[in-house]
């Protein structure tokens, strides 16, 4: 049986200057459409394209709680959360099609 997660992921543009908070249940496919121009037109505008910070959570209603309670931190603390998991803050998440993984 295949067992559902969820997803609060962080998009961030390469001066780190953007942060666009997200929930998915599959987390690849966001951050494909937001590279390719097919997400949210702020990331869009922003070019926030890396995968900064992933979360996971066994139950949606839990992913989509701590998504608005993410939205409402100030960015400095939302900067700690990101630097303590990914102190360089690289890619996450290598460039690629998800329709093209065999899943």
């Amino acid at each position: 049986m295949n067992e559902r997660r969820y997803h609060v992921y962080f998009m961030s543009n390469r001066s780190r200057s953007v942060l666009y908070i997200g929930v998915t249940n599959h987390v690849e496919r966001p951050v494909w459409e937001h590279r390719t121009g097919i997400g949210s037109a702020f990331v869009k505008k922003y070019r926030a394209h890396h995968l900064a910070y992933v979360e996971e959570y066994a139950r949606a209603d839990e992913a989509i709680a701590r998504e608005k309670e993410l939205k409402g931190w100030k960015r400095v603390r939302k900067n700690a959360l990101v630097a303590e998991a990914n102190p360089t803050w690289i890619d996450l998440m290598p460039m690629n099609d998800p329709h093209s993984a065999s899943s």
